[in-house]
C-alpha cells in the first residue's frame, strides 16, 4: 500500500481529512473541500495524515504534488487554499505577498544509486565528490576519486547516469544548497529550486527521480528519504561537517535538527544544511506550509489550520513510520501561536486560541 503511494504517486491526490478538534467524535461541517499544491517531499505523509483523519471529518483535501515551485506560484495566485514548499520563503518575500509560513515536518534528502552488488550505506561520498559527479567531471563508478573513498567496495565499471529534478523543487533547493555549502566548484551552478544542471536526465517529482534511478543501472539521483525508505532503494552515505560518514535516517535527521533555534528565525525561515554533530545528516530540512494572512473565506482558513493542528496532535507516529522527524513540542507551540496572524474578512483570527 505504501509502495503505491510513493512510486507512481499521482500528481493530484484527493484525500479525505482535516478537522479542528482532538476530541473523538467531533463532527465537521460537510461539503467543504480544501485544495493544496506543492512539494512532493511530504506528499506521502500528507496522504497518511489525511487518511488517518478521514473518520473524524466531513472535509476533503485535494493535494496536487507538483513541486515546491508550483506550490509557491499557486498560493501567490490564490488558486489553492495552501501551498507547500521545501524551500522556505524569506521574510521579505512573505511580507510582499501577504503570506504566512510554518514548518510541517522535518526530513532529509538522500542520494540514491542503482549499483549492482552495492548495499545501502556501503557507498561513501563526500560533498565534493557528489558535486563533481553532478558537474559531469566524474563519469564512471570505478573512477579513482570514488575508489579512494571506498576501499574494499567492488565498484562496477559502469558509466554514471546523473538524474535530477526537471521541475521547480524544494528537494533540489536543499540538495544544491548543500553542494554550494561544501563544494566550492559548485559555485558556478549555485543553489535554487531550479538550476541550470550541467549534465544529466530530468525526472518530475521525487517519484519521477526515484523511478528513473530504479530502472537505470549506474544511475544516481536525490530524493526525499521517504521515497527511498519505503521502496527499498539503495542510498549512499555522506561525510558530514564532523568528518563522519553517516547514513540517512530519522535519527540522523533529528541529530541535524537538534541545535536549530527556531525562536530566532523570523517567518520560520531556517535551512538545516550541514549542521554540526557527529551523527547529523548533512542534507536535512523542514517542509513548509504557505497560506495568506488575510483569508477571504474564514471557514477555509480555519480548516487548513485545523488540519495541521490535528496532524501535529495525532500524526507523529505516521511521520516516524515514513522516516520523517515530527516537530518538537516547543516548535509546535510556537507555530500554533503564529496562527493568530491568520485572519478572516472581519480581521479576527480564523482559529481561536486553544481550539484544536
Amino acid at each position: 500500500m505504501l509502495r503505491k503511494i510513493v512510486i507512481g504517486l499521482a500528481a493530484c491526490l484527493v484525500l479525505a481529512g482535516c478537522g479542528q478538534s482532538e476530541k473523538a467524535g467531533d463532527a465537521k461541517p460537510p461539503g467543504v473541500q480544501l485544495t493544496g499544491a506543492g512539494a512532493t517531499f511530504p506528499a506521502p505523509l500528507y496522504a497518511k495524515w489525511a487518511e488517518a483523519q478521514k473518520a473524524d471529518t466531513g472535509l476533503t483535501l485535494n493535494y496536487q504534488a507538483i513541486g515546491s515551485g508550483g506550490g509557491i506560484k499557486q498560493i501567490k495566485a490564490r488558486t489553492v487554499d495552501f501551498g507547500a514548499s521545501d524551500k522556505p520563503l524569506k521574510p521579505e518575500e512573505l511580507e510582499a505577498d501577504g503570506l504566512a509560513q510554518f514548518p510541517a515536518v522535518i526530513g532529509g534528502v538522500a542520494p540514491i544509486v542503482n549499483l549492482p552488488g552495492v548495499r545501502s550505506g556501503q557507498l561513501k561520498l563526500t560533498g565534493s565528490l557528489l558535486a563533481d559527479i553532478y558537474l559531469g567531471k566524474v563519469r564512471k563508478w570505478n573512477d579513482p576519486a570514488i575508489a579512494a573513498a571506498n576501499a574494499g567496495v567492488a565498484l562496477p565499471n559502469l558509466p554514471i547516469t546523473v538524474v535530477h529534478r526537471s521541475d521547480g523543487s524544494g528537494t533540489s533547493f536543499l540538495f544544491t544548497s548543500y553542494l554550494t555549502a561544501v563544494a566550492p566548484q559548485w559555485a558556478r551552478v549555485g543553489a535554487g529550486d531550479a538550476v541550470a544542471w550541467p549534465t544529466g536526465q530530468g525526472g518530475k517529482g521525487n517519484d519521477g527521480v526515484a523511478g528513473y534511478v530504479k530502472q537505470t543501472p549506474g544511475a544516481i539521483g536525490y530524493v526525499e528519504y521517504a521515497f527511498a525508505h519505503v521502496n527499498g532503494m539503495t542510498t549512499a552515505s555522506l561525510r558530514n561537517s564532523a568528518g563522519t560518514f553517516v547514513t540517512p535516517s530519522a535519527e540522523t535527521f533529528s541529530a541535524a535538527a537538534a541545535a536549530a533555534d527556531w525562536t530566532k528565525a523570523p517567518g520560520f525561515y531556517l535551512v538545516l544544511i550541514d549542521q554540526p554533530g557527529a551523527n547529523a545528516w548533512p542534507i536535512t530540512g523542514a517542509t513548509f506550509i504557505l497560506l495568506h494572512k488575510s483569508q477571504a473565506d474564514a471557514a477555509k482558513g480555519r480548516a487548513v489550520l485545523s488540519f495541521f493542528d490535528r496532524a501535529y496532535a495525532t500524526g507523529d507516529a505516521a511521520a516516524s513510520e515514513l522516516a520523517y522527524v515530527p516537530l518538537p513540542a516547543a516548535l509546535k507551540a510556537q507555530v500554533r501561536a503564529s496562527w493568530s496572524s491568520i485572519v478572516g474578512p472581519d480581521g479576527q483570527p480564523v482559529l481561536a486560541p486553544g481550539v484544536r
